[in-house]
């Protein structure tokens, strides 16, 4: 029996949101939600340089800036999506929508790096909200026979957008202002507002689930765990080694981590259920995926630092480093899922892992050409091969590895599992660069904009040190996924 179903016809999961002629309004404020994450997330990587240049930040908190949004929201997007059951989806769905948007002003009218840091954590917890209720939403509005073709429309718009975002953003870096970067949160304005007056215009019940718990203890400790142990390996700056005080912190983020563990393992609504961790294709997917997004989000976080920053390209040319991304995942994922189906995910993962540790070799070895026409996007290419090989056959490793009543949590938990692999790497690398930039004697930090030989050496040799990094963490990868995933799983 289907699970939907089993829940009766007037169970609060089942009751319809809105009236038939009102579904595309909810599916536009969906697709708007979507895009503010989505626009957010591509733009400011290449909008870091020129935010450091304005607010006079230093490389670790030029991380911070992506690492406190990063933070919130991987720690808190499971309990965001139990939050949308307990209180409303709507509700709850708007709030997030509300609050990532007061927070997006905030951002774009920061004078000091701790200020824009802040703000950035508070969009994180409003995108926590934000991000599950998106899919929700279609999901609850639109009847089965409706539902595939309502997701795909989403999906392609969020494709789109995560494709636009990027040129759109360099458009304006590089024609605009010292202070442009400040219209990259803005323009969240007028979209949020549009997407709160779709939804609470159209939404005529929003029924809540009064039985159901909130792993509150559970989140409080996976944010400050994960805060702990990000804040003590991005602590080196300009060539600082690790000292004993960012160690110390270390442990006790583990310490703190640790009891995140122990509470999942008693609480009554865990966050992460600890018992799907017991099936071994569930865990090595997830370990899989987690190496494979942290390489993938180390490129995407130093790349444009380095291309802006000392090699002196401008933004709209550095952001075209992104189109293979788009292109070949959107070209590639649909017939790697179909492929998945039918021999199995493990061999599309260690291949597609293999494409991306070659790309990320290959990166390492033009840097010091300087091309980036006829090097670095090229290299750029072979990510998008290899990301367009491993995104599909991830998830369907995901699904396939639980039963069909956990696939729902089991996808919750592999999200919440890219997003920190996100946050880690852009903590780890950022210490790597400062090491690297620091051995190479450069004059400056990495990352910052400045027209000097020294410079440009010292960060042609920390992003090398990087892009190794991510070659050696995808081949770990694919050969997690060779020795341990069965050659085809269950269908």
């Amino acid at each position: 029996m289907d699970a939907m179903t089993s829940l009766g016809p007037n169970h609060p999961r089942t009751l319809p949101l809105c009236k038939p002629e009102n579904r595309i309004y909810l599916l536009i404020a969906a697709i708007l939600a979507s895009s503010l994450g989505f626009i957010d997330g591509s733009i400011v990587a290449i909008a870091l340089p020129a935010m450091r240049m304005s607010l006079g930040a230093t490389l670790v908190e030029a991380q911070w800036v992506s690492n406190a949004y990063m933070l919130t929201l991987s720690a808190l997007i499971l309990v965001g999506g139990a939050a949308g059951d307990r209180f409303g989806l709507a509700r709850v769905f708007g709030g997030g929508i509300a609050l990532f948007v007061i927070a997006s002003m905030a951002c774009a009218f920061a004078a000091t790096p701790e200020f824009l840091i802040g703000a950035r954590a508070v969009q994180g917890l409003g995108a926590a909200f934000m991000v599950p209720g998106s899919l929700a939403l279609i999901s609850r509005a639109y009847p089965q026979h409706e539902r595939a073709k309502a997701i795909g429309t989403w999906a392609a718009a969020a494709a789109v957008t995560s494709a636009l975002g990027p040129i759109i953003g360099g458009l304006a870096l590089t024609f605009g202002g010292a202070d442009v970067w400040r219209w990259i949160f803005a323009v969240n304005l007028p979209l949020g507002l549009l997407a709160l007056y779709f939804l609470f215009a159209k939404v005529e019940q929003d029924p809540s689930q009064a039985e159901r718990g909130l792993d509150i203890p559970g989140a409080l400790t996976a944010v400050v765990g994960l805060g702990l142990i990000a804040w003590s390996v991005s602590g080196a700056e300009h060539g600082d080694t690790i000292d004993s005080s960012a160690v110390a912190i270390f442990l006790l983020g583990l310490a703190v981590i640790t009891l995140f563990i122990r509470i999942e393992a008693k609480s009554p609504y865990p966050m992460m259920p600890l018992s799907l961790f017991q099936n071994p294709g569930f865990s090595v997917a997830n370990a899989a995926a987690f190496g494979i997004y942290f390489a993938f989000s180390a490129i995407l976080m130093y790349l444009p630092m380095l291309v802006i920053g000392a090699w002196g390209e401008s933004e709209i040319t550095t952001s075209a480093a992104y189109a293979p991304l788009s292109v070949f995942i959107a070209l590639l994922s649909r017939y790697s899922g179909k492929l998945a189906a039918r021999i199995g995910p493990m061999p599309l993962l260690v291949g597609g892992s293999l494409v991306l540790a070659t790309g990320y070799a290959t990166l390492a070895l033009v840097i010091p050409t300087q091309n980036f026409w006829g090097a670095i996007l090229p290299a750029m290419c072979l990510q998008g091969v290899g990301m367009g090989l491993v995104v599909a056959p991830l998830s369907a490793a995901v699904m396939d590895s639980v039963p069909s009543h956990a696939t729902g949590t089991a996808s919750g938990i592999n999200n919440a599992v890219v997003r920190m692999s996100g946050l880690l790497a852009v903590a780890v690398m950022g210490s790597v660069v400062a090491i690297g930039y620091g051995a190479a004697q450069g004059p400056a930090s990495f990352g910052e904009i400045m027209r000097d030989p020294g410079h440009l050496a010292a960060s042609n040799a920390a992003f090398i040190r990087v892009a190794w990094g991510a070659s050696a963490i995808c081949l770990i990868s694919a050969a997690l996924a060779a020795f341990a995933l069965r050659p085809k799983m269950r269908a």
